[in-house]
């Protein structure tokens, strides 16, 4: 991790950037220490430890030499553990966050919790539902955790880019940011559920003496989890599996505005890794930070090489009055999907699990360039980057192994 205390090795060999995790397609079990650990210097509670940035938590912690260890980890989730997260050395508890009693029946058990990350959300049909319901998900959290753990020193919060641009139901309707968006822009007209977790997160700190914290920003993030309610390399890896099973080239019209903007994207290992700097920097704390790889792209270049990684021809063409969506290309496609899950051994899975189509439509449709600064980071000492391009295809690659897409 750059810009840690503690140096790390770099990356393996599979082609991405520097980090604190090796090549992801081979085991990383023996990656650990070998013996076992008497005392933990430090106990983190992933909440969401299934989610897309939680997963590369779960996976990032438990390494030997990761900076504030060695870690105990605490995942949380609200279903049962899934094979592509069981590899992870965590004490896995499944608990609904969402049910006041569910969440004070276990996790006022875990006293010796030292640091939370909160990386978990739920998606509803309005704002005021999101803001509702998980609000009400963070406090459940800390009004548990906070008097039961005393050495409970910081909280990673996880939010995201639309503290900048607004939620999703009011694009168009208030005016965003203009990029490159940095930490001390105001909160924008609306409400928004990423507002509402950053001030209960405030009211809660305050009581418990000298607890710290930090929010991190990322963009849209390139990860691994098939559980992640928006995760843009899932649904475009089924989307050209979908194309290469029907014989078919990997089209996008020039029409959707998304193509020809400006993006930089978040890799869900570097969200990992600042939050981690974030929770052990002294220097770092009680401050919002931004988190990008570094770099920035065209989806339509992004586009090109995921037709490389499927061995598909890409082709923008003119979508002449009938645009094209992923909502209307998809509506139809569940019993393809079936038939390439059977046909290639691949992990069950629905369509509509693998794919947020409407999430991709407003990515790809969305007209303005969207980019942060990381600045503020970088001066606080956290020096990590990614090249997005390398990201995405390791990404896609784990998809493959992990069976998940052909």
């Amino acid at each position: 991790m750059r810009g840690c205390a503690t140096q790390v090795p770099e990356r393996g060999t599979c082609g991405r950037s520097t980090g604190i995790v090796g090549n992801r397609l081979t085991k990383i079990l023996p990656l650990f220490d070998t013996q076992p650990i008497d005392k933990y210097q430090s106990v983190a509670l992933v909440v969401g430890a299934t989610g897309i940035v939680g997963n590369s938590l779960a996976e990032i912690l438990p390494l030997s030499h990761t900076p504030g260890g060695p870690w105990k980890v605490y995942g949380i989730a609200r279903r049962p553990q899934p094979s592509w997260n069981a590899d992870h050395p965590i004490t896995y508890i499944q608990c609904d966050v969402s049910d006041p009693q569910q969440t004070r029946d276990k996790l006022s058990k875990l006293t010796d919790v030292t640091h939370i990350f909160y990386v978990t959300w739920s998606g509803r049909l309005t704002e005021a539902e999101n803001c509702a319901v998980n609000g009400a998900m963070l406090r459940n959290v800390l009004e548990v955790v906070i008097p039961h753990a005393p050495n409970l020193q910081h909280i990673c919060l996880q939010t995201g880019r639309k503290h900048y641009v607004g939620s999703f139901e009011m694009q168009g309707r208030i005016r965003s940011h203009e990029p490159p968006y940095h930490e001390d822009l105001p909160r924008l007209e609306g409400p928004n559920f990423y507002y509402v977790l950053e001030d209960i997160l405030m009211e809660e700190v305050k009581k418990k003496e000298g607890l710290t914290w930090t929010v991190h920003r990322p963009g849209a993030i390139f990860g691994f989890s098939p559980y992640s309610l928006l995760n843009v390399v899932e649904g475009l890896c089924a989307y050209a599996a979908i194309c290469k099973h029907e014989g078919t080239k990997l089209r996008f019209p020039r029409t959707l505005a998304g193509l020809e903007t400006f993006w930089d994207a978040s890799d869900a290992d570097l969200v990992a890794e600042q939050q981690i700097w974030a929770a052990v920097e002294p220097r770092a704390k009680n401050e919002a930070y931004n988190c990008s790889n570094g770099d920035v792209f065209k989806w339509k270049q992004m586009l090109k090489v995921l037709a490389e990684q499927f061995g598909l021809e890409y082709e923008e063409y003119y979508d002449e009055g009938q645009r094209l969506t992923f909502v209307e290309m998809m509506k139809d496609k569940g019993e393809v999907w079936d038939q390439i899950v059977k046909e290639n051994g691949l992990v069950p899975t629905k369509l509509e699990h693998v794919g947020n189509w409407w999430g991709m439509d407003f990515v790809f449709n969305y007209g303005l360039s969207t980019m942060d600064s990381m600045n503020k980071s970088k001066e606080y000492g956290f020096l990590g980057f990614r090249n997005s391009k390398k990201s995405f295809v390791s990404w896609i690659d784990k998809f493959k192994a992990y069976k998940i897409v052909p």
